[in-house]
């Protein structure tokens, strides 16, 4: 993971560079306290003798947790016992199975030492029993109080505590180190400071560069041209699978990992079905970031409003915050021209129960899983698409004035300083204000799927990436990159990149771990819309022109904004296009 460069970009906005606020882990304010507390014992006590096993895992955890390497010889002089010992006290923890070794060089004559799962799964059980007897014993409100809060709160009945990631069996190996091609977001800039750690799991440096969403599609592009690719992992956008796919730029997981190493059913079912193309996975979620409606509650509260569940609620609700001259506005979105606005297009299509191509409904929606076959054609020009336009130029009425340059990250920014009143957004943007502490909206928001047109429903579409490996990589990289790429997913992972900012979280067993609840409202609210099938893929359908329809949509659709054409005129425009690009599809 490379230093960040001006490649950082939110879809083309610049994101301040820095490491986001670290999440302090119950773990080490236990090792901490123990530290701090054998120490105290020792100098009160001149005959107290030290712990060897206990210095010696108090070493191994933190700098497991830390991301440093730990060897014998740095374990050994952690033990604070004389070396024959301090020997023999190591053995013992490693025949009980609380240390791993893993090879530092080809030779296998040096050796780093890490924790096992066991040590760690002990050690997460601890923590949570220091802290427990603490609240209990000296913190406020008594014991009664604290046992009835765990033992009867949400800590047991929401689900287990995922621990910290497990370092690989034996180290990556890869010529020069894993090199990832991501997208320059909050969750993936959380794996970039996160780098150290990861580098201790994986057993090798990781380069990472990042780019803006049209220079990510781009540059994986040009790389699936070059004889090798530069890149052993490569994130993609949900909606670019088909392209990449028919193109040729991806390998199937399935030849290249157990497919049941991953845990499929743990994923978000929308999120694992879009990294399919014709019933063969190509990608493993990484990020699976809903598009919701974020509104202040508080502001809907003092007004006496309901939250908005519908298109014509929304209306209602920014015409009565909507006092541009107190700088205060109804709602922020996606309007600028192209790709920002192409997206917010085909979402709120979908509000208004229409998708952009001839989709058969189903249960829950329209079926976005069976798109490679000829006989799509796009379905833009309708009374529902209709609605959804006009519903885009009454949100004109109530949005900032700079609303037709506002994308991804712009129309999140003026949210969390106060001024708008709701906001449609990615989950991944959360962070922005739900890590300020002087933002107003932070612990002041509601999440909501977006509300539903009068012949659709309450519908969250889905965003975010799926990991793949690029087909172009020579095949001793290949299952190596598997590896790595099992690792980025996993639940101890996921539970990681939360913990240190990111408000994505693609797997169930994430939403519900309870460290993961306290952090944010988000979760348990995401999870809600998978489990009422509200989370979706089909708004922006994975066809390899999808790339293409977007556009379209994005041009077209602000001049219509803008007045320059009307609506019924652009969307016979839009349908014209899109029809001409899938038939040289086609042809």
């Amino acid at each position: 993971m490379k230093n960040i460069q001006n490649e950082y970009l939110l879809g083309g906005s610049p994101v301040t560079p820095g490491k986001p606020p670290y999440v302090s882990s119950d773990m080490l304010q236990v090792i901490d306290l123990i530290e701090d507390f054998s120490s105290e014992i020792e100098s009160m006590l001149d005959v107290a003798s030290p712990n060897p096993h206990l210095n010696m895992a108090l070493h191994l955890v933190k700098n497991h947790l830390e991301g440093r390497i730990s060897t014998a010889s740095s374990v050994i002089a952690a033990s604070a016992v004389p070396y024959a010992t301090a020997r023999r006290k190591l053995a013992e923890l490693q025949e009980a199975g609380l240390i791993e070794t893993r090879p530092r060089t080809k030779t296998g004559k040096s050796f780093s030492l890490h924790p096992s799962a066991l040590l760690m799964q002990n050690w997460g059980q601890l923590a949570d029993r220091l802290l427990r007897m603490a609240k209990k014993h000296v913190g406020e409100g008594g014991s009664s109080r604290s046992e009835a809060e765990y033992y009867f709160g949400g800590s047991y009945q929401i689900g287990r505590s995922i621990q910290p990631p497990k370092v690989l069996p034996e180290p990556l190996s890869l010529s020069g180190g894993l090199r990832i091609l991501v997208h320059g977001d909050p969750t993936f800039m959380v794996m970039e400071s996160l780098k150290r750690q990861f580098e201790q799991v994986v057993g090798t440096k990781i380069s990472q560069r990042a780019f803006s969403i049209d220079r990510l599609h781009e540059e994986a592009l040009r790389n699936g041209e070059r004889p090798a690719s530069r890149y052993d992992i490569i994130a993609v956008d949900l909606p670019w699978i088909g392209e990449f796919v028919s193109k040729g730029l991806l390998t199937p997981l399935t030849d290249i990992l157990d497919i049941e190493s991953l845990d499929p059913g743990d994923f978000h079912t929308a999120g694992w079905q879009a990294a399919h193309w014709a019933g063969q996975p190509y990608g493993v979620p990484s990020q699976t970031t809903p598009e919701l409606m974020f509104y202040r509650k508080d502001w809907f509260a003092e007004a006496g409003l309901e939250p908005p569940r519908t298109t014509g609620a929304v209306l209602e609700a920014a015409k009565t915050f909507h006092e541009p001259r107190k700088g205060r506005y109804g709602i922020a979105w996606n309007a600028a021209r192209g790709t920002a606005l192409g997206h917010t297009f085909m979402m709120t299509c979908a509000d208004f129960g229409q998708p952009i191509l001839n989709l058969a409904e189903i249960a829950g929606g329209f079926d976005a899983g069976r798109l490679n076959r000829d006989d799509l054609v796009p379905s833009i020009d309708t009374p529902r698409a209709l609605e959804a336009a006009d519903y885009l130029m009454a949100l004109l009425e109530f949005s900032p004035p700079d609303i037709l340059s506002m994308s991804w990250y712009e129309r999140v920014r003026p949210y969390a300083a106060g001024k708008i009143a709701m906001a449609y957004g990615y989950t991944l943007l959360a962070p922005y204000f739900e890590l300020d502490e002087k933002s107003p909206a932070n612990g002041n928001t509601g999440y909501l799927p977006h509300p539903a047109g009068p012949s659709g429903h309450p519908i969250a579409p889905v965003g975010g990436y799926v990991l793949c490996i690029p087909s172009n990589l020579p095949d001793e990289r290949k299952r190596e990159a598997a590896k790595a790429l099992v690792a980025f997913t996993s639940p101890e992972a996921q539970k990681l990149y939360v913990q240190h900012g990111s408000r994505t979280a693609p797997r169930y067993s994430v939403g519900a771990d309870p460290d993961v609840r306290q952090l944010s409202p988000i979760f348990e609210a995401v999870d809600a819309m998978s489990w009422h099938d509200e989370l979706q893929f089909w708004p922006r359908p994975p066809v390899p022109q999808i790339n293409q329809l977007i556009a379209i949509c994005g041009e077209e659709l602000h001049d219509m904004l803008r007045g320059v054409s009307a609506p019924r005129e652009t969307l016979a425009r839009v349908q014209s296009r899109a029809e001409q690009v899938m038939r040289q599809h086609r042809d």
